[in-house]
């Protein structure tokens, strides 16, 4: 049993190296199994297609994800707090760039049959800032959700474009409370 999720380890950090570096459209099973310096049958073993090894690679990143975000809120109380931690480590996760990472995979398409699986990955990693805004008794909470989003985003497009992530990230925070502090008085 060991063996086998080693190898199945293998593969996902060999697919995992040809997204970063060449980009996901060149995760096949071909390629992986080069790379891994495996026959293409054995990745067969593991995974029925290169789609299905980019849903597993997708389901792990949105783990790793959520376990990081919810690190980063552990111990808050106050719901602005929870929000401004959530923001500060999704923009760190785009510092360290790791982001690229899932940027990459979503350009594959995956299987019909995973994208419930997928989806409920990405419910999980929002469902702490979710319950934060809630907190934060602002009656528009879609609308603190797209703001929200909107500064995450033009924050992580400054710190991708090589400005210094610090100062974008402290910005973003800033900016963001201010606005559903805002928002919340109404």
């Amino acid at each position: 049993m060991a063996h086998r999720e080693l190898r199945r380890q293998q593969l996902m950090a060999a697919a995992i190296e040809l997204a970063l570096t060449e980009g996901a459209q060149a995760i096949t099973v071909a390629a992986v199994a080069a790379k891994a310096g495996l026959s293409r049958s054995s990745i067969y073993e593991y995974f029925s297609s290169s789609a299905d090894l980019v849903a597993d690679l997708v389901i792990e990143e949105l783990d790793y994800y959520t376990d990081r975000l919810a690190d980063a809120i552990k111990g808050a109380t106050d719901p602005f707090e929870k929000i401004s931690l959530w923001i500060a480590e999704g923009l760190r996760y785009v510092e360290d760039g790791r982001h690229m990472l899932v940027k990459s995979l979503n350009t594959v398409t995956t299987p019909t049959y995973r994208k419930e699986e997928i989806s409920l990955g990405h419910r999980k990693l929002i469902a702490p800032l979710r319950e934060a805004l809630s907190e934060t008794g602002i009656s528009d909470l879609q609308g603190a959700a797209a703001f929200l989003q909107s500064v995450t985003y033009a924050a992580s497009v400054r710190i991708e474009s090589g400005n210094i992530a610090g100062p974008e990230i402290q910005n973003a925070v800033t900016f963001a409370i201010a606005g559903l502090r805002a928002l919340a008085v109404k």
